[in-house]
Order: structure tokens, then sequence, then C-alpha cells
């Protein structure tokens, strides 16, 4: 599973930026449409809030990829 480690000062980071983030998306509007789709999973159910905030811990899911989000100082794996 991929990790995507969040900003020494972030707390958390929006859904539709972390698919763009990790390359799932193209653009924002391109993420943004998947997740009102129904097609992006945080944490095992189906999340359509564009703006959901993602922090260190959760999981999130699109097209059989998956990816965690970390904090800064959680070492990789």
């Amino acid at each position: 599973m991929q990790q995507f480690p969040l900003l020494p000062d972030q707390a958390f980071i929006e859904l539709y930026k972390l698919l763009k983030a990790v390359d799932w998306a193209g653009s924002g509007g391109e993420a943004k449409q998947v997740i009102d789709a129904g097609w992006v999973q945080v944490n095992q159910e189906v999340e359509t809030r564009k703006r959901k905030k993602i922090a260190a811990g959760d999981v999130v899911e699109y097209q059989h990829q998956q990816v965690r989000v970390v904090s800064a100082d959680t070492p990789s794996e």
C-alpha cells in the first residue's frame, strides 16, 4: 500500500487534493467528478464529500489502489 506523508505543519488534506497529489486524477475537476460519482472510498466507506478532511491513519481507495495518509514524522515501510 502506498503512503502519503502530510507536511509537518499539515493536520489534514482535502480528499480531492489527495487524489491529485497521488496522480489518481489529472485535475481538481476530475477528482471532484470521481468522488461525486461514488468511486472513492475512505476507510472502506464510499465518500462523496469532495472536501472531506483526510488525516493521518485514513486509508483512501480508488480503482483498486490504496493510499494511507501518514504524519510527516512516520517512518516509511
